[in-house]
């Protein structure tokens, strides 16, 4: 069995795990018109639900890998996760209608949930608190240039052997993880502590979770700091294609939003050791309500040539704070829940991007060729997420003094 690897490599690999769900939807976005054209003519923002599908198969598959990891332990159920994000993906390579591409991309996201839950919990076995945190920041830093170069990726790939080889990298991806994670990373979750994979059990940790109230308030925070960069992620090929005319130059636009949005991995990192979690999260939130409410004002009092630059530089401000929240409303969620990291990540990460797809994809099904329906959708998430953020400072109040 591998010794524990240093933390630097530790780090890279789940970062790498990690970015399984970001290359998965990121390099998808280039290929989405000629999906439409090919799989679904003249159905208007169907194809959007390419990217819909797989993250509501995400956040299913998180209900159970959790648990999973409790009983057998991470590397099996990673293991075994890549295995059907695998399968999934050549089933995609064949799709010949939109509805078998929904269902590869549905089971698709069910493997993918193993890598993204385990990399969680591995964190979980090996860290805590802020100190989670700050190792989060550093996976998150990494995982950043995933987006960066993701759609780049797969225009080339795209024009070099159309859209279904997307899928293939998609397997092969997931080939180099596992072997990499098979060979040089021991299993973190000693027998002693593993839990039976028993509905009753599963109960009795949710009704945990369900009863503090630091968790129970951060999981919909979460959710709702999730839907805006979802629908960001599902909207945004559309709008620089049919909105500003940019499909071309989409992937570069979309990767220099992603690098510069990056800096917010670091500044996380350095800043939530002084100040904490709640904090960052809160301010982050002030700072898009502040700018969701510019950017309407934008595109209904400025004329056309200012809703371009306007909208880039918008797009940045959706993926920094999604850089300064995502990572710490995790950490937050799981800080009292670390006997029960498994299942704990499990639920948190599933009822959370469930409730952000069910947000995210009504937002991206009203697009009508303008970034008004995002703008507005990002601007309600925010106050929604902001509000809860109160609720959840009050409620650690009240902890503190038990």
């Amino acid at each position: 069995m591998p010794s524990l690897p240093h933390r630097y490599e530790i780090i890279a690999l789940m970062a790498m795990l990690t970015a399984t769900v970001a290359f998965s939807i990121d390099a998808m976005l280039p290929a989405l018109p000629d999906i439409a054209e090919e799989l679904a003519p003249g159905r208007d923002n169907l194809e959007q639900l390419v990217v819909a599908s797989f993250v509501l198969g995400m956040g299913l598959g998180t209900l159970f890998t959790g648990p999973l990891s409790d009983r057998f332990g991470r590397k099996p159920v990673m293991l075994w996760g890549a295995g059907v994000y695998a399968v999934a993906s050549m089933v995609g390579a064949f799709s010949e209608s939109l509805e078998i591409m929904l269902a590869a991309r549905l089971v698709q996201g069910l493997g993918a949930a193993g890598p993204r839950v385990v990399s969680l919990a591995i964190l979980r076995d090996l860290y805590a608190g802020r100190e989670m945190a700050r190792t989060i920041s550093f996976v998150m830093i990494i995982f950043t240039l995933v987006p960066a170069i993701a759609p780049l990726m797969g225009a080339y790939l795209i024009a070099f052997a159309g859209w279904t080889s997307i899928f293939w990298a998609f397997a092969i991806f997931a080939l180099i993880s596992s072997i990499w994670m098979a060979t040089r990373m021991p299993e973190t979750l000693a027998q002693a502590n593993r839990r039976p994979f028993r509905w009753a059990a599963i109960q009795s940790a949710m009704g945990e979770m369900y009863s503090h109230p630091v968790t129970r308030l951060s999981i919909p925070a979460q959710g709702f700091c999730m839907s805006s960069l979802f629908a960001m992620i599902m909207s945004v090929q559309p709008v620089y294609d049919q909105g500003f005319g940019r499909a071309e130059s989409f992937p570069f636009w979309f990767g220099m939003a992603a690098l510069i949005s990056g800096v917010s991995g670091f500044l996380n990192a350095k800043l939530v050791m002084r100040l904490g979690m709640r904090r960052l999260v809160t301010a982050a939130l002030v700072s898009q309500i502040a700018f969701s409410c510019i950017m309407i004002i934008v595109l209904q009092g400025f004329g056309p040539a200012w809703h371009f630059p306007a909208f880039v530089i918008w797009q940045v401000t959706v993926f920094f704070q999604a850089g300064l929240m995502l990572g710490n409303m995790n950490a937050i969620a799981m800080e009292h829940m670390g006997h029960i990291a498994g299942v704990a990540a499990s639920v948190i990460g599933a009822v959370a991007t469930v409730i952000a797809v069910i947000l995210a994809a009504p937002v991206g099904m009203l697009f009508d060729g303008t970034p008004k329906p995002l703008a507005y959708g990002v601007l309600i998430f925010a106050i929604c997420a902001f509000g809860l953020m109160r609720a959840l400072a009050r409620a650690e109040e009240r902890v503190a003094t038990v």
